[in-house]
Order: C-alpha cells, then structure tokens, then sequence
C-alpha cells in the first residue's frame, strides 16, 4: 500500500495526531515498532517542536512525522522548524496547509491533510498535497459530520492521490473495511491510548479499556467546534450549559478552566 511502501514501513498504519498526547516518546515508540509515529505540536511554540524533534530522533531512526495544529498562534514559526529539521511526514488541521506546502515539499516533506469533506479534499489536492486523511466522525476528538463509510469511497473516488482512512478503525475488520473502500493506509489514534509506552494517566487508560457504545458521544457542535470524547463532569457540564443558552465565549471558558 502507498503509506508502507512511500516510508519502508512495515505496517500500513499511522498514528494520529494526539494533542498533549502524542510526545516524542510515543511516536518514537509507534515508528520502532513498525508503523508511523506522529509528534502532535498542538498548542507548542516552535522551540518546543524542534526539541521534540530532536528528542526523537535521538530514540529511533526510522521514520516519523509531525501533526501541525494551524490555529497554533506560532504556525509560521512551527512551518520552518519543520522545513529546517527535514520532517519526513507533515499532517495537518485545524486550517488550510496552503501557505507552507511548498516550503515542507521542498525540504523533502510528505504533506497529508486531515480532511472531513470531498470538498476539502479536492481543494487539497489542487494545492499540491501528496495525500488526504480522510477523517469520518466516527474518530476521536474534533470530528466532521460525514461517517467513514460514506467519506471513504466518495473521496477515494474522486481523487488520484492517496487516501489514508480514520475514524473508527479500531481493527481488522474495519481495517478489511477501509481497504476495500479505497484506503491507501490506516490512520489510528484512540487505540493507542491503552498502549504501555503512552504517557497518560493509568485512571485513564482504564476508563477507556472499560467504556461502552453509550459511554461516547459528541459535543460542541453549539460552539461549532464538535468533539467526539467520553462522557465525564466536563460533558455534562457542558451540554447543561448549552441547554441553558450559553453563548460561545461562556463554552470557550468551560473548556479552558
């Protein structure tokens, strides 16, 4: 498949960007142990990446990529660090990847978007991108409104570049499914949650290992900002505080603390 082939991988899986998550740690474990690991930058300033960078070539070799946040208030900042240290694999978010695409490619950089729309995609691939993340709402974190098995072929379809398939692969099953619906790789993230070598708290892991379908569910579409997560106190205040009409900056604050 294109992910394994393009870099020597022996697993056609990307781990997802994972913000507070994904450190250089983790992905170096990913990257050793067969698949693509992912430094999420998320909310560093550039100094922070290019330590992180640095840190994990220091435990592996082999491959590795960094997920750029493009809200990021230092995405410029983060853009050449990322061109200067030669990332292998740029994933991006949150923002259009346009302004430094060239700049990545030309310091040798594969550049995939995470994309939720045929829309966005098709305006991803006419910007130069190497390939597409298609994200279905099924995933993690900040989601889409169109499920995988929907996305998937529609973007597989219409595209003559890659497709990496997320959003709810959690096996080989849904790996079976992703193939046969056009997937040029996997990208995973919550199952690596429960790995030994993540960093989170052990409370945690354990509150994932044990959830059911109805333990998951997605919030801040009010706030325009859906997120798939367990249902905990913050859910629950959050969804009191939308019923009772509050306005965007009240459920900024909720979320900041």
């Amino acid at each position: 498949m294109w992910l394994d082939e393009t870099f020597g991988l022996k697993y056609p899986v990307l781990q997802g960007g994972m913000a507070y998550v994904a450190g250089a740690e983790f992905a170096a474990a990913v990257s050793g142990a067969g698949a693509l690991g992912q430094i999420s930058a998320g909310s560093m300033t550039a100094d922070m990446v290019r330590a992180s960078i640095r840190k994990l070539r220091q435990l592996t070799d082999r491959p590795f990529g960094v997920n750029v946040m493009l809200m990021n208030p230092q995405v410029a900042e983060i853009a050449q660090v990322l061109a200067e240290e030669q990332v292998p694999l740029i994933t991006t978010g949150a923002g259009s990847p346009g302004p430094y695409i060239e700049q990545w490619k030309k310091a040798g950089a594969k550049v995939i978007p995470v994309v939720s729309t045929l829309t966005l995609a098709l305006r991803m691939e006419r910007q130069g991108v190497d390939a597409v993340i298609a994200e279905g709402q099924e995933a993690g974190g900040h989601v889409g409104e169109m499920t995988s098995m929907v996305l998937w072929p529609l973007i597989a379809d219409r595209l003559s570049i890659p497709m990496i398939a997320a959003g709810g692969i959690a096996g080989p099953r849904q790996i079976k499914a992703a193939r046969a619906l056009g997937a040029d790789g996997f990208q995973l993230g919550t199952l690596f949650l429960s790995a030994e070598e993540c960093s989170i708290h052990d409370n945690y892991k354990a509150a994932v290992l044990k959830a059911s379908d109805t333990q998951v569910a997605v919030m801040g579409r009010h706030g325009g900002v859906p997120c798939r997560v367990m249902k905990n106190q913050l859910y629950r205040d959050y969804l009191a505080a939308e019923r009772q009409g509050a306005d965007r900056e009240a459920l900024e604050r909720l979320l900041v603390g």
